[in-house]
């Protein structure tokens, strides 16, 4: 018997793409107009071509705030995913303390990210924040708006402080996925804290790491209101990462063509990074599977 195909759940579908349209699309093809194209004001336009395209990529600037943002990135997953993972084997699985902790762990990913750079701009001042004066009367000289070692403590700290929470959120949502019946074998077995870890915890946990290592890795390569509040990419130009330096191109500068080939550029590495994770993590996690 021949089946027959019904098209009408398109319709349903239809706003959301329209949705889509209008939110992502649009504004996709309207930087890579600018891309190709310069002005110089009153709304007129003259073709331009790859100019600023090859401009960019021959641009010690973008290169310099391509490379911070890579060190921060790496920075942040090398920190926030073992520890997230620690964090998660060490929650108790069950009882109230355990809904305790994950209301307490939730409450930093609630909090909005210009909120965050001025609760850490403040945090770290040394005439009226907590952490600068305290290390000020333990006599270490700490100062995020003129050291660059400092400034880049702060922002790691910060994010530290911020994001893990979903990392551990995440990796007990797959410790939570695992029977029992996994865990008395292995105790039968008279299997080693490390051995559970190794065989059984972490294969269970690949998934959600999977998603863990991508979340993080596009969240902290395009971050921006953070770092911004509190050091404003400074000292000199030491935490000015990709997005920074975009922004400030396009609003500080108004160079528009530029600017368009820059984020164009930007999109296109977390893009490409982000696929390569992808499969990456998941040919391992085949791999392991057969």
């Amino acid at each position: 018997m021949e089946k027959t195909q019904n098209n009408r759940a398109w319709w349903l579908v239809l706003p959301v793409l329209l949705l889509v349209a209008f939110s992502a699309v649009i504004p996709l093809m309207t930087v890579v107009n600018y891309s190709v194209q310069d002005t110089f004001g009153n709304n007129v336009f003259f073709w331009a071509g790859l100019e600023w395209f090859d401009e960019m990529l021959h641009s010690d600037r973008m290169w310099n705030a391509l490379g911070r943002q890579t060190m921060f990135s790496a920075i942040i997953l090398a920190i926030e995913v073992p520890l997230g993972v620690f964090v998660a084997l060490n929650m108790p699985k069950r009882g109230a303390w355990a809904s305790f902790c994950l209301v307490t762990m939730a409450l930093p990913l609630l909090i909005p990210f210009n909120v965050v750079g001025t609760i850490w701009q403040i945090f770290g001042r040394v005439d009226i924040g907590l952490l600068g004066y305290s290390l000020d009367a333990m006599g270490i000289d700490y100062n995020y708006t003129a050291n660059v070692r400092d400034a880049w403590i702060t922002i790691v700290v910060m994010d530290v402080w911020h994001w893990t929470s979903l990392v551990a959120l995440l990796a007990y949502a797959g410790l939570q996925s695992i029977p029992d019946a996994y865990y008395q074998a292995a105790k039968i077995d008279q299997a080693s804290r490390w051995k559970i870890f190794r065989y059984i915890e972490l294969p269970k946990m690949q998934g959600v790491l999977t998603i863990a290592i991508l979340l993080r890795f596009m969240d902290s390569f395009k971050i921006y209101t953070e770092p911004f509040v509190v050091t404003g990419g400074g000292p000199g130009n030491s935490t000015t990462f990709l997005s920074i330096d975009l922004v400030k191109m396009a609003l500080g500068q108004f160079d528009l063509g530029p600017a368009a080939a820059y984020s164009l550029m930007y999109f296109l590495v977390i893009l490409l990074v982000s696929w390569a994770f992808y499969t990456v993590m998941t040919n391992i996690e085949k791999s392991e599977g057969k």
